[in-house]
């Protein structure tokens, strides 16, 4: 082919997509992208692509195979086997049980003291027929204000956890994208 016979000029897009087997398209995403630049000769255009390839299939660069990018999966994959070590080790230290459950528990907890809260007025008219309307009153009242509170209390403590749950986790993500970027940083050099 006569373009190989000229590496040593100039090159049109369309001439180097057919050298390398891909579209016009793709050649022009590539001069996009920075990877080959105008005016360099085909063998400089040649050498960027292959070195683009290297660099990609050995997982040190970004790349678009297949809409993944290789390096940011591996971010997520190591993230998420971190993540899943991190609960088997709570979980063997007892430190950690899963949200279903401890909702279930709580909510039992609660049904049990309101239950036990409602039964209060009953059970104040055997013991105390004489104690006075607005005795009771206030009783009630103060017990409704407790159990009110509990439950406040409860979801700011399932709302602030939740939270904290949260930031742990951006803050995971963060690190592991710097540690993604490092890696590939000290790859790349």
């Amino acid at each position: 082919m006569k373009v190989i016979e000229a590496m040593g000029v100039g090159i049109t897009q369309a001439e180097f997509a057919a050298v390398i087997g891909v579209s016009e398209a793709k050649v022009s995403q590539l001069v996009a992208e920075g990877v080959i630049e105008r005016g360099q000769s085909a063998h400089a255009w040649l050498l960027a692509y292959c070195e683009r390839l290297r660099e990609v299939a050995a997982g040190r660069a970004s790349g678009e195979l297949g809409g993944l990018d290789l390096v940011q999966e591996r971010a997520a994959l190591a993230r998420s086997q971190r993540e899943a070590q991190e609960i088997k080790n709570a979980v063997a230290r007892g430190e950690f049980a899963p949200i279903g459950l401890l909702a279930d528990v709580l909510g039992m907890a609660s049904s049990a003291v309101v239950d036990r809260f409602e039964q209060l007025e009953g059970a104040l008219r055997k013991a105390c027929p004489d104690l006075p309307d607005q005795a009771k009153a206030t009783l009630q009242q103060v017990i409704a204000n407790a159990r009110n509170e509990w439950i406040r209390s409860t979801e700011k403590l399932v709302a602030s956890e939740l939270d904290r749950m949260s930031r742990e986790a951006d803050e995971d993500e963060s690190a592991d994208d710097g540690a993604a970027l490092e890696d590939h940083t000290e790859a790349t050099t």
